[in-house]
């Protein structure tokens, strides 16, 4: 029983606590064992593992439905315990079968129930973890899925990938506002560290921010207001914020940036430009010194907001990041989705350390009159 408490649940991962329980029984109760779950009720169990005595433990994933086992000689003796722990309801069954040397013990029986119980405790573990994660998914895609309404004048598209399967919930965000005579505010922000903590402070920059930008304020005063406002409330975290105020009838976009990295433009060739801007302190520190940045955009040209995610690695200079993606060649006539996804693609964002936000748009074509 000690040994099962070292052998049974040592990750996270479900289905590696099936294995581990049926390399553990296999070996101990020197039996043929299987592993089988059931996903949801009244569903056929799913073979989740199987191990004998002479064999590696092997990961099966395959229906069982109107099995009863494999065939068995007439002197193979069969044990089958539930996955439970206590009076909670089964998550499946491990069965032991054996040719030979009798019949099971009764400590062997015990023993047996006793690894089916531990690996049920995991496996709860494992599926509430689970269930945790999905929520914190669907709440970090709720914040950033959707970015406001900007004007139809504009092709806007924008995307989240969290930084690894246990960190779901952080302070990457995007965000656009609506203003007057035809132009749209872009905003891509990152609050500092990871977390339920970083979520909630990125939640209350993007309704500062959407408060502040109704103002119809130029971007580096909307910057200046929110970081006097942050900078007095201790508790915040610090954030790195750009905006772009895109105006379609001038054909123009002004930028200003509080520490965070210069947007791109992809040509209607598929070229990428880095966006030279002032860059001033990140919000919160209250020294302001935020400047703006005007420049004209072309037909066809897209815009392409990220957060560091996107581009920083482990090890490597930030200007060579840069340009990496600078150097990026796309097809011809790329839209916001396409740009998009061609970028996260390949600058390998799906595997990146951070989360990634992005946000790209181009002025919609006016149809011909």
């Amino acid at each position: 029983m000690e040994r099962a408490v070292g052998e049974i649940g040592t990750t996270l991962d479900g289905t590696t606590t099936c294995r581990e329980l049926a390399a553990f029984t296999a070996r101990h109760l020197r039996a043929t064992a299987t592993v089988d779950l059931l996903t949801e009720p009244g569903t056929a169990p799913r073979r989740a593992a199987r191990a004998s005595p002479q064999e590696p433990v092997r990961h099966t994933d395959r229906s069982v439905a109107g099995s009863a086992g494999d065939p068995a000689a007439p002197d193979t003796h069969r044990l089958s315990v539930p996955l439970a722990v206590h009076e909670e309801e089964p998550l499946g069954t491990v069965t032991l079968s054996r040719t030979g040397g009798g019949p099971f013990s009764a400590d062997e029986v015990a023993l047996a129930r006793y690894a089916a119980r531990l690996a049920a405790r995991h496996l709860g573990h494992a599926r509430r973890l689970a269930a945790a994660e999905d929520a914190a998914l669907h709440l970090q895609r709720a914040l950033v899925a959707e970015p406001g309404r900007p004007h139809p004048n504009l092709e806007i598209a924008g995307g989240y990938l969290p930084a690894g399967p246990r960190a779901l919930v952080g302070g990457d965000w995007f965000e656009t506002v609506r203003l007057h005579f035809g132009r749209s505010l872009l905003v891509v922000g990152d609050v500092m560290g990871h977390g339920l903590d970083a979520a909630v402070d990125m939640n209350a920059y993007r309704t500062a921010l959407r408060e502040v930008a109704a103002t119809d304020l130029p971007p580096h005063r909307v910057l200046r207001h929110l970081d006097s406002v942050v900078a007095e409330d201790g508790a915040r975290r610090p954030a790195t914020v750009l905006l772009v105020r895109v105006d379609p009838a001038r054909g123009t976009a002004t930028f200003a940036s509080a520490g965070h990295l210069p947007p791109a433009v992809f040509g209607a060739d598929g070229s990428a430009e880095l966006v030279d801007l002032i860059v001033g302190p990140p919000l919160g520190t209250g020294v302001g010194g935020y400047e703006p940045t005007t420049r004209p955009l072309r037909p066809g040209d897209t815009l392409l907001l990220f957060t560091d995610g996107l581009v920083e690695r482990r090890g490597e200079d930030i200007d060579h990041s840069l340009a990496r993606l600078a150097a990026l060649r796309l097809p011809r006539d790329c839209g916001p989705d396409q740009v998009v996804d061609q970028v996260l693609q390949r600058l390998g964002a799906h595997g990146a350390e951070d989360d990634v936000a992005v946000l790209a748009a181009r002025i919609r074509a006016r149809p011909p009159q």
